[in-house]
């Protein structure tokens, strides 16, 4: 394999984790706070609203994060 294509791979398996863990910690983070989004199957009010915003911040969050764990050290400044 490649070093593009070794990187291509890392980049999207970081994306993917970082995805599921931030989504599933905004999930529980929404469920602490009162807002769960899988509550009430039925029903769309602004608690499950704010707990469905919750899970998107954490999935955004979670993906910037896991890409900047795996990116390259900045170049040391002379």
């Amino acid at each position: 394999m490649d070093a593009q294509t070794r990187n291509a791979f890392k980049e999207g398996l970081a994306d993917a984790g970082g995805f599921v863990i931030g989504s599933l910690a905004g999930w529980q983070l929404g469920r602490l706070l009162g807002l769960d989004f899988f509550a009430a199957p039925d029903a769309f009010g602004w608690r499950e609203m704010a707990g469905l915003a919750l899970i998107a911040l954490g999935a955004g969050v979670g993906k910037l994060v896991a890409r900047r764990l795996i990116a390259p050290p900045p170049p040391p400044s002379t």
